[in-house]
């Protein structure tokens, strides 16, 4: 009875050594492999600021492409770190499939603003992160202008939030200025006219009223001959030609 135990024991035994033996000769034998293709793709998204060759270029290890390196030297956790210092990406993974592929899955900020402050250009993005303009693309974005702080950015973020959830407005609103009275300003597609907004309160409430004037006299000429709608006054629009 004992010799049998003995004896199940060892040919367990012997089982796990050679599965041990097996899995480390193949993952090594798998680990000199090369990588034979490299497939980028872009996460959902309508913003193009980068290519598939950009993106191709960040994939540098010592020197070389990753393209034909033995999939033991590529450093993943250092690809993915890389992709991700580009001021242009908001997310990416970096991983080997079984099929020697290096996939790299990127998602691109969104600008909802073009920012000019001083003598600087920049995008800013839903969550407020600043990132420069970009040679390969331009986004459809309001222009802001008028902001010399932080703070007036925060708040201009509030105005683009509202406007943003409306379909109308986000493609009628095509600049926000601040003045020098720290009141703003709006300019539309639809026109000439400016939109005196004032102060950064009562948002829903103001745009609502704008809407409704916009849905009475929208389509009919005399928009035309506005020079300023005016939204300052509680629960009134006040125009001027």
């Amino acid at each position: 009875m004992k010799f049998k135990r003995l004896l199940k024991y060892i040919v367990s035994l012997a089982l796990l050594v050679s599965i041990g033996l097996l899995f480390g000769f193949t993952n090594q034998r798998n680990q000199t492999k090369k990588v034979k293709e490299v497939d980028v793709s872009f996460m959902e998204g309508e913003q193009n600021f980068l290519t598939h060759s950009m993106v191709n270029k960040l994939l540098i290890q010592n020197q070389d492409h990753v393209k034909n390196q033995a999939k033991s030297i590529i450093d993943l956790y250092q690809l993915e770190k890389t992709v991700l210092a580009n001021p242009f990406i908001e997310q990416a993974s970096v991983f080997l499939s079984v099929q020697n592929v290096l996939n790299v899955r990127v998602k691109q900020r969104e600008a909802i603003a073009r920012v000019l402050q001083s003598d600087q250009v920049y995008y800013i993005d839903k969550q407020g992160v600043k990132f420069p303009i970009s040679d390969n693309y331009s986004a459809r974005v309001p222009i802001i202008s008028g902001i010399k702080s932080e703070v007036e950015l925060k708040e201009i973020e509030q105005f683009l939030e509202e406007i943003n959830k409306d379909d109308f407005l986000k493609s009628e609103v095509v600049g926000i200025h601040k003045t020098s009275k720290k009141e703003f300003e709006i300019y539309v597609r639809s026109g000439n006219y400016v939109i005196q907004f004032g102060k950064c309160e009562q948002l829903k409430q103001k745009f609502f009223n704008l809407k409704a004037f916009y849905s009475k006299v929208f389509l009919e000429e005399k928009m035309k001959t506005y020079k300023t709608i005016n939204l300052k006054y509680h629960n009134q629009v006040v125009c001027s030609k």
